[in-house]
């Protein structure tokens, strides 16, 4: 499968040589040329890791032994076989993504994505190291170093704002084991550390450097991807109970920060699931919120510090590979 950047200004490349890039070299973000025809139906009446690698391997089909690597990724590592069950509370159902192994619901995606990207890097014969650069605002950090700790042939640095995540999370971070991690505190925001890893990227893509840099960010197809699978398996839940019929339309509200999540909605939309509305989440940092009422993207506001620093995102980069899939316009986006 062929994968372009949102820019449009540089080569497609295959479904595994994107997970392993992160970031396209002209700045954009993969996506696949063409949604891919998908059994939705029998999706949803599979059990968490089968549609874990249906949805995989529709996406990444240039990554081989797709099954296998599900079920080194998931099985025996979550607090439930189904990875992420639903639960009632009053009239809502709500989706607990938090039975990983960090507590973060990044640890859907973030266990499969050193799986896939040893995959890849076999696959594509590469023998250099791979590099990766990582900005978080708590959650993926903890989840990335734990996930990739120890994998042969990956190193991985993890940059969080100072002062900008929880005490938990920062002890996450900075008690993680394995001989490959590192954590950096930098002065500013989750902005800032986000802007400062696309800026090595960009300083890095005409040098010859002895390794590969890549990212863990949701930047990474291979980050995101996975998240498509709980929308399935969320649809899936309500219909087992019967509180569904086959066929009808749902409405997910996501907590929003880096528009990776919901974004992850929306390619279950088109993938066929019944999605209704999806609900933009917002805390104080409401740029996301406004930018859909109104059309207009205006970062130049304070960053507020919450309870939800996950949330505390100004700069959402997913966000581009939305706008791309509304206008279709590569020009545009880039502009």
């Amino acid at each position: 499968m062929q994968y372009f950047s949102t820019r449009g200004s540089v080569p497609q490349v295959d479904s595994a040589q994107a997970v392993l890039t992160g970031l396209a070299p002209d700045g954009g973000l993969y996506l696949p040329k063409e949604i891919p025809a998908f059994d939705w139906q029998k999706c949803v009446k599979s059990d968490a890791l089968s549609q874990m690698k249906q949805i995989l391997s529709t996406f990444l089909p240039d990554i081989p032994n797709m099954n296998a690597l599900v079920e080194k990724a998931y099985a025996g590592k979550f607090e439930t076989a189904d990875l992420t069950p639903t639960v009632q509370v009053g009239n809502f159902t709500v989706l607990e993504l938090y039975r990983g192994p960090t507590s973060a619901f990044k640890d859907v995606a973030l266990s499969m994505l050193p799986q896939l990207m040893t995959a890849a890097k076999t696959a594509k014969g590469m023998d250099e190291d791979i590099l990766i650069l990582t900005a978080t605002s708590g959650d993926t950090g903890k989840a990335a170093l734990e996930g990739f700790k120890d994998v042969e042939g990956i190193r991985i640095c993890v940059f969080y704002p100072d002062g900008g995540v929880s005490q938990v999370q920062r002890r996450q971070m900075v008690s993680q084991e394995g001989k490959n991690v590192r954590v950096c505190a930098i002065k500013g925001n989750f902005d800032d550390a986000q802007t400062g890893v696309k800026n090595v990227f960009s300083a890095c893509k005409e040098k010859q450097l002895p390794f590969r840099l890549s990212s863990a960010n949701s930047i990474n197809i291979g980050r995101l991807v996975p998240q498509i699978a709980y929308y399935f398996k969320a649809y899936g839940d309500l219909l087992a109970q019967g509180k569904i019929a086959m066929g009808d339309g749902v409405n997910f509200s996501v907590p929003t920060g880096n528009f990776g999540d919901i974004l992850a909605g929306y390619l279950a939309k088109k993938l066929g699931l019944p999605v209704g509305k999806l609900i933009c989440a917002s805390n104080a940092n409401n740029v996301l919120t406004d930018f859909i009422r109104t059309g207009t993207y205006d970062r130049r506001r304070p960053l507020h510090k919450t309870l939800s620093p996950s949330m505390d995102i100004l700069v959402s980069s997913n966000l581009e590979r939305m706008l791309y899939l509304l206008s279709e316009d590569a020009e545009l986006v880039a502009d």
